[in-house]
């Protein structure tokens, strides 16, 4: 049995599979026509989705180190982005609660108001207020 050489792809290969893929063109049509594993062409998307084009290797595998530092930077962009996403997930739950919040001190108020409205009057100092007696 002959084992298959390892191929590689230039980054512009893989950016032109990842933007046809992007597209909408079908993963396993793309990857027959292209002659690639289908499950490298969504490695290729997920990478330039999470950090990038910068994240796709070239044909020598290895990234210069100008290359490497816009990566980094890159990511550091896109880790800023992750974390503005969390806070403004994170203002809307609170939001939210606090809105749940003011309903219930509303509901509160208003049955507070409506007790003490149907609360007989104290006639005096000492003097018990009358209660409807308990039917047992």
């Amino acid at each position: 049995m002959s084992e298959k050489e390892r191929r590689s792809f230039s980054r512009e290969f893989k950016l032109k599979a990842v933007e046809r893929l992007e597209a909408g063109e079908s993963g396993s049509a793309l990857a027959r026509e292209l002659d690639v594993k289908r499950v490298l062409i969504y490695r290729w998307r997920a990478a330039v989705r999470t950090s990038g084009e910068l994240a796709l290797r070239g044909k020598r595998g290895r990234r210069t180190k100008a290359e490497t530092l816009a990566l980094v930077q890159a990511c550091g962009v896109a880790a800023k982005a992750n974390d503005l996403a969390e806070a403004r997930r994170q203002i809307a739950e609170l939001q939210k609660k606090v809105g749940q919040q003011q309903l219930d001190l509303d509901f509160f108020k208003q049955a507070l108001r409506h007790i003490e409205a149907s609360r007989q009057p104290n006639d005096g100092r000492g003097a018990t207020a009358s209660s409807p007696k308990s039917r047992r």
